[in-house]
């Protein structure tokens, strides 16, 4: 079953690296998406994988350039979620210059996606098992805002329409 607004987000873990050793990210540290939610306001979006075309060209982009903005809108935090491990989403993160200003979060066997209800089953694709593309507003944990891209989209996940939302 798909989470909707008025849900408490499921528990899981995340993973996340912000440390790097020369060129490599270090081991990723467990993030408890419960405690880590706890009594803020959080923006999660999510996309299908690191280093693709519109994640990397419009959707990480978007965020980390309207962070101030978000910011002043009093969200705590912004969470970028995708199936890769931890050290992609660092390596990703620094190359998309979004390490301290969003967390860059990796579900890497999709455990949490699939509890959201949000995967998208790429396998046939040689991507197996994927997160949808979409955007949330969190608040201590409860779903207030969920925008679920159709397959192939980029229309209102993004920074601009979290914006517009958050008033």
């Amino acid at each position: 079953m798909t989470i909707k607004v008025g849900d408490r987000l499921p528990e899981g873990k995340l993973s996340e690296s912000v440390e790097f050793d020369a060129a490599c990210p270090m081991p990723p540290k467990e993030v408890s998406v419960s405690e880590a939610a706890k009594g803020k306001k959080i923006v999660v979006f999510a996309l299908p994988g690191a280093f693709t075309p519109t994640c990397s060209a419009k959707h990480v982009p978007g965020y980390v350039s309207n962070i101030d903005q978000l910011k002043a809108k009093k969200v705590d935090e912004v969470w970028c979620v995708a199936t890769n491990d931890g050290f992609v989403m660092a390596a990703w993160g620094r190359d998309q210059k979004a390490i301290g200003k969003v967390r860059m979060m990796g579900d890497g066997s999709a455990l949490w996606t699939k509890a959201l209800g949000l995967e998208l089953d790429l396998t046939a694709r040689g991507m197996g098992v994927r997160s949808q593309r979409y955007s949330m507003l969190v608040e201590d944990g409860v779903v207030n805002s969920l925008n679920v891209e159709g397959p192939g989209k980029f229309e209102v996940s993004d920074a601009d329409t979290m914006l517009k939302q958050l008033g």
